[in-house]
């Protein structure tokens, strides 16, 4: 029997919304929170790991200008995955979808640890990112179809905020790899970059088999037979830019994500570099090793990201809870303005490793907290038969965007001198990103309070 159906009539609308929720409505948020939390784990293993493999397969000499490379490789490939595997969510079922993206992310993350060169680690990188894009369309799409209409934004600002959690174990692996790699600990003389891939497969391969026992949700099967009476086809692109509706919050919605997207992938999860030349200038003279001192970045960045994300976490809860009783567009709007000024001031003026301790996690807060907004607000934009196309399209397309940002900042960069200040001035002027989000809320609906739209 459902819990709402166990509360009194009359006390519904004063009960907590995970009160509303029954057994198996619990299962389906449980196991999509995690797929989504797993995934964002991945994520950053990538970006701790990634200028540590890269130095070891090409050389530190060409490390530099390659390793972004691998990011914009990733990032292509997350949109490639968003972008297909959100459409054939709707075609064919979320948990079977997703299921797939789960294995993709899980088998090339571990396969990532045994690159033996810069191409085949690519490779290995855009795979990983196609099932890393899938997952949150689906992940969002099948809470939504689940939960009762009453639970359904708190439920997805939830599981946005647990991506942080990801994130945090992430960081906190990087930490703990950093310190038994400075002790010589590691087994069979293997990198501190291969240990964090072979952690990072793991466990979403656990929760394969529970998504092999999980059905659809009611909501979609009822609408699948009911389109295909209509001759509705799900998860079609042509139905999602050739209605006038749903065309247009498809591509104002993609502008909106694409702000935050390129703000957090094209410019704040660069952070790491200024926390290394931070660390290379803490440690200079201090007769340390070429292992021990990459031991020692590889601790800070480890250090940087479970901060990042500390705030990250608070951002998001907070920032679900405004858009709950202040609506998406006020909450969308006070999100990206915290992202752009948080950014700004690491990029500016983040110079002291006692300094690291309190800006990165006012950075996390500001850069994460719109992510939250987007998960509860997407797929109130789109009807059934593509709200996990619409989503996906919204969330991930903006990601071929911000994969060209190692090179734009790169240009920058060297246009400002090729140092670290010219990178934090590059950084600073590509921020501005951020704030074209602003410009395209006043032609959005608010959905606040609203039920799903239909066919």
């Amino acid at each position: 029997m459902a819990s709402e159906n166990a509360i009194p009539q009359g006390r519904m609308a004063e009960a907590p919304w995970w009160r509303l929720l029954d057994r198996n409505q619990w299962l389906i948020f449980a196991v999509a929170s995690l797929s989504w939390l797993i995934d964002c784990f991945d994520q950053q293993i990538f970006n701790l790991a990634r200028d540590g493999a890269i130095e070891h397969l090409i050389g530190k000499a060409l490390a530099t200008e390659y390793a972004p490379y691998t990011t914009s490789v990733f990032l292509v490939g997350w949109a490639i995955g968003g972008l297909t595997l959100g459409a054939l969510g709707d075609r064919f079922g979320r948990v079977k979808m997703l299921t797939v993206a789960i294995l993709l992310y899980a088998v090339c993350t571990g396969l990532s640890a045994f690159s033996t060169g810069f191409w085949d680690f690519c490779l290995y990188r855009l795979l990983t990112g196609v099932g890393v894009g899938g997952v949150f369309g689906l992940a969002v799409a099948l809470v939504s179809d689940t939960v009762p209409d009453r639970s359904r934004a708190p439920a997805l600002g939830m599981l946005q905020s647990l991506s942080s959690v990801g994130n945090i174990a992430a960081g906190l692996t990087g930490i703990g790899i950093g310190a038994l790699a400075l002790r010589g600990l590691l087994p069979l003389n293997l990198q501190t970059w291969q240990v964090l891939f072979m952690i990072g497969a793991l466990p979403a391969l656990f929760l394969v088999p529970v998504f092999l026992r999980m059905k659809e949700p009611q909501k979609w099967v009822d609408a699948k037979a009911e389109g295909a009476r209509k001759g509705v086809q799900f998860g079609s692109y042509r139905n999602l830019l050739g209605h006038p509706t749903w065309r247009r919050h498809a591509w104002l919605g993609l502008v909106l994500c694409s702000a935050g997207i390129i703000g957090l992938w094209g410019i704040g999860n660069f952070h790491p570099k200024i926390i290394r030349s931070i660390i290379d200038a803490h440690l200079a003279g201090a007769g340390l090793g070429a292992e021990q001192i990459a031991s020692e970045k590889s601790y800070w960045s480890g250090v940087g990201l479970l901060l990042q994300n500390l705030g990250g976490f608070c951002g998001m809860l907070a920032l679900a809870k405004f858009a709950q009783f202040a609506g998406r567009k006020k909450a969308f709007a006070l999100a990206l303005s915290l992202s752009f000024l948080s950014t700004v001031m690491v990029f500016q003026y983040l110079r002291e490793i006692d300094q690291i301790y309190w800006m990165l996690p006012l950075m996390g807060f500001g850069q994460y907290s719109v992510f939250a907004v987007y998960a509860i607000y997407l797929p109130e934009l789109f009807p059934t038969s593509l709200r996990s196309t619409g989503t996906s399209f919204c969330y991930n397309f903006g990601r071929l965007v911000a994969a060209t940002a190692p090179f734009t900042i790169g240009q920058v960069t060297r246009s400002l001198g090729g140092n670290i200040e010219g990178f934090r001035t590059a950084g600073v002027t590509v921020s501005v990103v951020l704030l074209i989000g602003l410009v395209v809320l006043p032609f959005l609906p608010e959905t606040k309070d609203k039920p799903l739209p239909s066919d």
